[in-house]
């Protein structure tokens, strides 16, 4: 992930506009903290304070005040660090070009950290920007599916099953004990899970414990067959299996371009 530039907190008068013809060459995310116009393919968009507005890179980037009224905002100018690092960004289905109406208060703690973890140029600060991010698209997400799916108590089980296995991506975990925990069967789970996060759980298991075991790679000085258990793999076999597969590299391949001197 590459931060661009990033703001906390900011607060525009009330003639502020922006007018970008070609874009900003890059994606903005913006945190609306007071009501706004955006102008979307000649058509004015009245969006509401606690929204979130993504442009993607390329496109235009006209908004102002509302009339008569100042501009508080969060913002964040980001790309990517890979072409597969942009896939897997746009295959969260995040609305782009379109406001989502949110609790903004969460994400405008991980942009505030951001914000600190870019200026402050910390030993771990590229690996902590990267968990924000994460965090912030994967809220995002989260809302626009629960907006276009018919909610009902499944969406929460589930998104609670997906909060664990980011958030302990090495606990021991199977189809079988996700779908026992929320009480559902394996097939009515596999299903519900496919269609809420547009991935299988299995799939976005191996994607938490990978980003587990880059993190490890890039901070620390364990060996791979170490990392490998920790990060939730019986074997250390499927581990490099699943590890090239995302990465098209071994671990060992992986560390030596992006380790920093411990």
């Amino acid at each position: 992930m590459i931060i661009n530039n990033v703001g906390y907190g900011h607060r525009h008068d009330a003639d502020f506009f922006i007018e970008r013809e070609n874009g900003s060459g890059d994606y903005l995310l913006l945190l609306l903290k007071t009501d706004a116009v955006f102008i979307v393919d000649g058509k004015e968009i009245k969006v509401p304070s606690d929204s979130v507005f993504i442009y993607p890179k390329g496109r235009p980037q006209y908004y102002k005040c509302e009339k008569g009224h100042v501009f508080e905002n969060d913002w964040i100018h980001f790309d990517f660090s890979s072409a597969e690092e942009e896939r897997e960004f746009l295959s969260m289905n995040i609305p782009l070009e379109t406001p989502v109406h949110m609790d903004i208060r969460f994400l405008s703690y991980c942009i505030k950290s951001v914000s600190y973890e870019k200026y402050a140029n910390g030993k771990y600060s590229t690996q902590s920007i990267d968990c924000f991010m994460k965090l912030i698209f994967i809220k995002i997400s989260e809302l626009g599916i629960s907006n276009s799916v018919k909610h009902d108590s499944r969406f929460d089980m589930l998104s609670t099953i997906r909060n664990k296995i980011y958030s302990n991506p090495y606990e021991q975990r199977n189809v079988e004990i996700a779908a026992h925990e929320i009480r559902m069967s394996r097939s009515a789970f596999q299903r519900a899970y496919k269609k809420m996060f547009g991935v299988t759980f299995i799939e976005d298991l191996n994607k938490s414990r990978i980003s587990y075991a880059e993190m490890l790679l890039t901070t620390t000085s364990l060996s791979v067959e170490d990392i490998s258990h920790m990060s939730g793999y019986k074997t250390y076999v499927h581990f490099i299996r699943c590890f090239r597969l995302k990465n098209n590299m071994t671990p060992s391949e992986y560390r030596k371009m992006h380790q920093k001197v411990i």
